[in-house]
């Protein structure tokens, strides 16, 4: 009788004959609970330990693909570069080229007027010398 006035109160005795505030199978259950969540909460940590990991992993990744991107865009540069420079080397080349021939053309036609006074001067000479 005592004990049941005592449940009602929300007062339990356990097996070593303490009292209690929760009846033994809620006690029982609270605890595993307890366990449950220490377990959870170790898993979570576990979790966050290896979350953490890859994001450094992620970042020193992302880090070398930067550079590396960079580095290849480095390298575009230079290769339009080169062609940027050949390009203008040719064109200083075509000019050249261009200078040249009408340098030769200028020399053909100044060796054929060249040519055409000496054999009319060598015709002079010899209708010259016929005369004598």
């Amino acid at each position: 009788m005592a004990s049941e006035a005592l449940e009602k109160a929300g007062l339990h005795f356990d097996d070593l004959n303490r009292i209690r505030v929760l009846d033994e199978d809620t006690s029982s259950q609270a605890q595993e609970l307890k366990e449950v969540c220490q377990d959870f909460l170790g898993d979570i940590g576990d979790f966050q330990k290896i979350a953490d990991s890859f994001i450094v992993i992620f970042d020193a990744v992302s880090k070398e693909v930067e550079l590396e991107k960079m580095k290849a865009i480095g390298a575009r540069n230079l290769l339009k570069s080169y062609a940027k420079q050949r390009e203008s080397q040719q064109e200083q080349l075509r000019a050249l080229i261009v200078e040249k021939k009408s340098e030769l053309d200028r020399l053909n036609t100044q060796y054929t007027a060249l040519a055409k006074m000496e054999s009319e001067q060598q015709e002079f000479i010899e209708q010259f010398i016929l005369q004598k």
